[in-house]
């Protein structure tokens, strides 16, 4: 399991300005990332990644329309 939370932060870390990756690193604890991985049933690293994908998505949704209600 550390591998896999390992890989998320790296993940998160590399993409930090690219969609809600940031949240990840600025907001959850190595505990966090575990409930999510265990939730999914993720086993490996690509789907560690992929188990954040939808929360990230909606992240950068988020930030987007803050973004665009700013004007």
């Amino acid at each position: 399991m550390t591998e896999l939370v390992e890989g998320v932060k790296a993940h998160a870390r590399e993409h930090y300005s690219t969609g809600g990756w940031d949240v990840v690193v600025e907001c959850y604890t190595d505990d966090e990332i575990r409930e999510v991985l265990t939730e999914e049933n993720a086993s490996t690293v690509g789907e560690a990644i992929e188990a954040f994908r939808f929360r990230v998505d909606v992240w950068a949704d988020r930030q987007a329309d803050t973004r665009n209600s700013a004007f």
